[in-house]
């Protein structure tokens, strides 16, 4: 089994595979007569194919025993997807550029408490898990007509560590 250590998850190496969510960056600004901050922008979300539309939805997330055996990853071709913590809590983060043969070799990631994430549309990536314990997510992504969803099993699993 391939042994894989994730690395903390920042908007640099996270660029290649989607958009990290939280409150960083220099793209905000006042609303709400200055009683609020806005961070504008931070992600974009894809939904196309028929009757395609942008979905809000919450989930409550169960965390897998660690290290984590990755025997599959997903993509959805039809649109992208954001995973967004509704508590202070990091989470574990699987990616993978697609090659000719199908996903290439994970790259993981901690996200830091309170970060959430956006895959773009294709991307193959692990599926949802928290760490320690029980956690809720905000999930934007893509709903309509047309099959969105493929998954890939990897022939010999993958071992992802905690740093």
């Amino acid at each position: 089994m391939t042994r894989i250590v994730a690395q903390p998850l920042t908007r640099e190496s996270f660029a290649p595979f989607g958009d990290v969510i939280d409150m960083g960056g220099d793209n905000r600004y006042p609303i709400n007569g200055g009683k609020a901050m806005r961070y504008h922008d931070l992600a974009t979300a894809e939904a196309i194919g028929p009757n395609a539309r942008v979905l809000i939805s919450m989930v409550r997330g169960t965390p897998y025993e660690m290290p984590l055996k990755l025997t599959m990853v997903e993509r959805h071709p039809l649109g992208s997807q954001a995973f967004i913590p509704l508590s202070p809590r990091p989470f574990l983060v699987v990616v993978c550029h697609d090659s000719k043969d199908g996903p290439g070799e994970p790259h993981a990631f901690v996200t830091a408490p309170g970060q959430g994430i956006n895959y773009r549309r294709n991307l193959w990536h692990g599926l949802l898990t928290p760490i320690g314990e029980e956690q809720d997510f905000l999930i934007v992504d893509r709903g309509g007509d047309g099959s969105n969803l493929e998954e890939c099993h990897f022939s010999h699993p993958y071992e992802i560590h905690l740093p």
